[in-house]
């Protein structure tokens, strides 16, 4: 550190924190203490103001870095060596006699994370992402580029051959590659719903990975805590966030995995039973089929199409209630950010409880800071707004299915309740489990005409109740039928029930449905479905009775990348 008030500032916050400063090293001359100040303009990350990016170390700081160095590594569990800032390490000689110390304390844990000097130190553990890793591999790479998943294990694997250290490849929300003594083990990232800021989250994943290793956890354990903390920190806007071990059990009971990204965000992998639209997204021998007793289904985007649409619905609500007095003078910056963050939310959040987005709905309220404490409403007040515009559209359409001007057809998915026969000429038993109020979900079922096929029941939100239905309705059947996961399949359009079914060793087709032609695929619904964790994907029940065949007696049946084939 510099001799400075940045300096001096940073020694009294970590001596009032009870740290063990003896090793911070002063030098008066030519250094400055690396700060940097990272402003926002409303939300948006302004460039940096750094200072200390010119610093000269000087030999004598060196000498008493790796005198310090040395005493940690004979003393401490474990060690992190972090270096992010341009040279920062001036002498070639540091590098040299570091590399000695880490030598002499090989059996040591030593976390290491570079970003200019990678390749140059030996003899410890290396946290990393994809692009240093290619680079790290001779390969040219720049921020921003993807690298495919199969390149990606081939960085790692082959970084461990040269340490023959664990190696922890971080790879943002698609969470973290660990190879080690065992192989390549996959960390998948987790889907948060709220609005994040990934400024440090580096950092809480080499301290977590460090405290874990420490306390003698196997790497791929460490960097499953790792990825918990991480995820409690990113929700910390502005700051440097801090993970307490009681937020990131509370991160660890209700994370929601980001499942095969790579094939989510690229229909060209996608993979076919020949001559069907049925999607694999697992190979068909790995599937526990044949087993199916009971059948959870979502309504809305499943089944029935009466509430397409509803994401029009919300969003001006949405928008209205964020900018409260201001929504009709809001300048055009302020008013397109605003839609940008609702409609953010929508995407992410479709098919969780309306009780649970009202929720979110009042904190982005408060967050944006537009309109008075006093005028906030509770999520059931917004409720409340939501449904009376959302039921004047839906019970527009129930009249014209009164007056014969449109037919069942119109809005019920393509081969949605001859699929539901088979079921039940099958010997399945159906429940219908829906995020919407139970009295609508019951009423448009019935005026569907096929709610008398849920002889499991019908199942919605109650009202001033925000427990997830869908998945109280799982627990009940799986406990009151004393059921193994693969008995069980669930079939929706939106996350929450896949990752349910995800949860429960439970068969998911997710039902990636256009709600407009009410047949053919919407690939933004692949993408999300995928991700929860999807093992099939059809994009409505036109094939119907293929599905079942495959469902009930899988059989070795050919695959096919192209939609040709098909």
């Amino acid at each position: 550190m510099g001799n400075d008030i940045f300096g001096k500032e940073m020694l009294r916050q970590l001596q009032e924190i009870g740290v063990d400063t003896r090793s911070l090293i002063p030098q008066t001359e030519n250094y400055n203490t690396v700060t940097f100040a990272k402003r926002y303009l409303a939300d948006q990350e302004q460039p940096r103001i750094d200072f200390g990016f010119f610093n000269k170390r000087s030999l004598e700081t060196d000498q008493a870095i790796l005198a310090a160095l040395r005493d940690a590594l004979e003393s401490c569990d474990a060690v992190i060596f972090n270096q992010q800032v341009p040279g920062s390490i001036p002498n070639e000689s540091f590098i040299d006699r570091a590399n000695e110390l880490f030598k002499t304390y090989h059996d040591q844990i030593v976390l290491f994370d570079s970003r200019h000097y990678g390749d140059r130190f030996k003899h410890v553990y290396r946290k990393t992402n994809d692009i240093e890793a290619a680079r790290l591999n001779g390969l040219e790479a720049a921020l921003g580029d993807v690298i495919p998943l199969e390149q990606v294990k081939q960085f790692a694997a082959q970084l461990y051959r040269d340490s023959g250290k664990p190696v922890f490849l971080t790879r943002g929300n698609r969470g973290i590659l660990v190879a080690d003594g065992e192989g390549l083990h996959e960390i998948p990232g987790i889907q948060i719903l709220k609005k994040i800021d990934t400024v440090g989250a580096g950092d809480t994943v080499i301290s977590a990975l460090c405290v874990a290793l420490a306390a003698g956890v196997k790497p791929v354990e460490a960097a499953e805590f790792a990825n918990y903390a991480a995820a409690v920190t990113v929700q910390k806007l502005f700051q440097t966030g801090t993970a307490s071990g009681e937020e990131i059990l509370e991160v660890c009971e209700n994370a929601d995995f980001i499942h095969q990204p790579e094939l989510a965000e690229d229909i060209r992998q996608a993979r076919y039973l020949a001559g069907t639209e049925i999607e694999l997204c697992h190979p068909a021998e790995t599937l526990a089929l044949g087993r199916i007793k009971h059948a959870i289904f979502d309504h809305d985007g499943t089944i029935s199409s009466l509430r397409q649409g509803w994401e029009q619905i919300m969003e001006p609500v949405m928008v209205k209630a964020i900018l409260g007095s201001r929504y009709q003078t809001a300048d055009e910056t302020l008013y397109h950010r605003v839609v940008s963050r609702v409609r953010e939310y929508i995407n992410q959040s479709t098919g969780i409880q309306t009780i649970l987005q009202m929720e979110a709905l009042a904190d982005m309220v408060r967050e944006f800071g537009l309109v008075p404490a006093a005028e906030i409403r509770d999520a059931f007040g917004y409720k409340k707004i939501y449904n009376d515009a959302l039921m004047e559209m839906v019970n527009h359409r129930l009249r014209k299915l009164q007056n014969h001007q449109l037919d069942l057809s119109d809005y019920i998915l393509k081969g949605a309740v001859e699929f539901l026969q088979v079921l039940q000429e099958r010997g399945v038993r159906l429940y219908l489990a829906s995020g919407t109020d139970y009295a609508d979900v019951a009423h448009e079922a019935k005026v569907l005409g096929y709610a008398g096929l849920f002889d499991g029941g019908i199942y919605g939100a109650m009202e001033h109740q925000r427990h997830c239905t869908k998945k109280m309705v799982m627990e009940k059947i799986i406990q009151e039928n004393h059921l193994s996961g693969p008995e069980l399949a669930v079939f929706g359009d939106g996350p929450v029930e896949i990752r349910q079914a995800c949860r429960r060793d439970g068969i998911a087709v997710g039902i990636a449905s256009d709600e407009i032609r009410r047949h053919g695929l919407n690939q933004e619904k692949r993408t999300r479905l995928i991700k929860a964790g999807a093992q099939l994907i059809i994009p409505d029940f036109s094939q119907g009775r293929l599905l079942a065949d495959f469902l009930f007696h899988p059989q070795p049946l050919p695959e096919t990348h192209s939609q040709a084939a098909r």
